[in-house]
């Protein structure tokens, strides 16, 4: 028996329209050098019609993929309505990779046209005459008729103002009814190990990732909030912050090129935005900032905050108390990849616990959302139980989970229909994911396993301590044992004794590392994450003063 239900697509052109006539009256606010510049959503529809055309007039009349090279602006949100909902191919270039991946990535997708902020211009142009199948490029932003243009132009490919093109294309569009699993965007993956692999996300995963966004266990959104989406729309769409408001009528905040923690958190005050999602280092650092202030007797009005989402790395419950109890601020741990969309999953407490309990759930990645099943799965590939002990990789599936990557099987990330996503830690009764290490980056000594990132996490909450990576180095007696690399804070003094005996209330004594490292800061991938393979390195080539610690 079928159901007497409407089939109706679910697409980017759902949420576009939905956003533009029935929210029209919100906003899109945008930061500038002095202020902010916005627009309505109802003009926002309009310059996404304006774009559309643009791009058909310059031959995107298919799927082929267009890029964009942007900060969060409201250009770049325009691209992301307008490209997918005209049929083309909406991909989000990642401007911290390096010059190789990028060349790489424009090539392996086929970027017909790139769009690129006015600021980026410079970067842009040392790139695109590696950028062989690009044919157009369309410079966006208040400054773009100052930009060196003819730096791109050396390239020989065709550059335009973009605003010009918009003012002279019609503000009304006919725009495509896809089918909902047709590609709408991609992005590709960090490329941490071997090339970056393309995820191609379709109209239907996009809408449905987006709904979850906006739900009650994650974001919660309604047409009554200001989302900033501080991290970027270049990296795993901004973690569906920019569809998810526009399906809810929520305003979006975009803090364009200024992310240090002083630009934002001025920003912040002045916009009043009630969710926000970034790195930890991010609000580490805006956590730091907020401390000056406060100090300084001229603490910054965050009170419109009533959460903020905080993933792409293990969340310190460290930095979760903080920002708590001296700023009220509610931090609320999401987990997901690339892959996944990315937020497959979100930590907050079970009904009925309170106290110190909540920190061991909202330090964890929490409870699978709607839609995402997870399993942990031993060496031998069979499920292990959900006992908080059985300790294996982290397998997941779902419709906004890929299954596949472009032009690339690679068939070792896959297993029976699950994505393994590499990543290791254990699962509870109530479906609580607890992860302990990459696949990786586990330290196994003597036999027995070491998390890194409880090591780090523990680490993170000394008072000196900024930052910490934990890696293992080879042992000739025990085979591995974790090497601690520490960001001390500016003017403290800290040493590997009393690290040791602040870490010793929570893990046993040969968990504890014995070598330590004291350096400026740790090396991070293009996303924020902490990159630890740069860490091994510099130790196997003996680039880091590496202390042993007095028995």
């Amino acid at each position: 028996m079928r159901s007497t239900m409407q089939d109706v697509p679910l697409s980017i052109t759902s949420i576009l329209l939905h956003g533009t006539t029935v929210h029209h009256d919100s906003e899109v606010v945008t930061a500038t050098a002095d202020g902010t510049r916005s627009q309505t959503y109802a003009a926002l529809g309009e310059r996404a019609a304006r774009l559309a055309n643009a791009l058909r007039a310059l031959g995107i009349d298919g799927d082929q993929r267009v890029a964009t090279f942007m900060w969060n602006n409201a250009e770049h949100l325009e691209a992301y309505l307008a490209i997918p909902s005209m049929g083309a191919v909406l991909h989000t270039l990642n401007i911290r990779l390096f010059p190789e991946q990028l060349t790489y990535i424009a090539e392996h997708a086929d970027d017909k046209v790139v769009l690129v902020d006015d600021s980026l211009v410079p970067l842009l142009a040392k790139l695109l005459p590696t950028f062989t199948t690009v044919e157009h490029v369309l410079v966006a932003g208040p400054e773009a008729g100052a930009a060196d243009l003819d730096s791109l132009r050396t390239s020989g490919k065709q550059v335009h103002l973009y605003e010009d093109l918009l003012a002279a294309a019609d503000p009304t569009f006919d725009w495509v009814v896809a089918d909902e699993n047709d590609a709408a965007a991609m992005c590709y993956t960090s490329g941490t190990t071997g090339q970056p692999k393309g995820v191609v996300y379709s109209h239907r995963s996009a809408y449905l990732h987006s709904m979850a966004v906006c739900a009650g266990n994650v974001g919660g959104l309604t047409w009554h909030d200001r989302v900033l989406p501080i991290v970027p729309m270049f990296h795993a769409n901004a973690w569906g912050l920019p569809y998810a408001a526009l399906l809810a009528g929520s305003s979006l905040l975009m803090p364009d090129r200024w992310l240090q923690a002083e630009p934002i958190t001025r920003f912040m005050v002045a916009s009043r935005p009630t969710v926000s999602g970034a790195v930890p280092t991010v609000w580490n650092d805006v956590l730091g900032h907020l401390d000056q202030l406060v100090s300084a007797g001229t603490p910054a009005d965050l009170s419109s905050l009533r959460l903020v989402l905080c993933g792409g790395s293990a969340v310190p419950v460290s930095l979760q108390k903080a920002l708590s109890e001296r700023h009220g601020i509610e931090m609320r741990q999401a987990w997901g990849m690339t892959e996944t969309s990315p937020v497959a999953s979100v930590a907050a407490a079970p009904a009925g616990v309170d106290g110190d309990r909540i920190w061991r759930y909202r330090g964890g990645q929490g409870r699978p959302l709607p839609g995402v099943e997870a399993r942990i799965i031993g060496p031998d590939g069979t499920a292990l139980p959900h006992d908080r002990e059985s300790v294996g990789e982290l397998e997941v599936r779902g419709p906004w989970v890929t299954g596949g990557y472009y032009k690339d099987a690679d068939p070792e990330r896959f297993h029976d229909g699950w994505l393994r996503t590499g990543d290791v830690g254990h699962l509870d009764e109530l479906a609580y994911i607890t992860l302990t290490d990459r696949a990786k980056d586990v330290i196994k000594s003597g036999g027995e396993w070491i998390s890194s990132v409880d090591l780090e996490s523990a680490l993170m909450g000394h008072p000196d301590v900024v930052e910490a990576a934990v890696v293992a180095i080879p042992d000739d007696k025990w085979q591995e044992r974790p090497l601690a690399s520490v960001v001390v804070r500016e003017g403290a003094r800290v040493t590997p004794e009393a690290l040791r005996e602040f870490l010793g209330g929570h893990f046993a004594k040969w968990q504890l590392p014995d070598a330590w490292a004291f350096i400026e800061a740790v090396p991070r991938t293009s996303v924020g994450k902490f990159d630890k393979k740069v860490l091994r390195k510099q130790y196997a080539d003996g680039e880091l003063e590496v202390v042993v610690a007095k028995a």
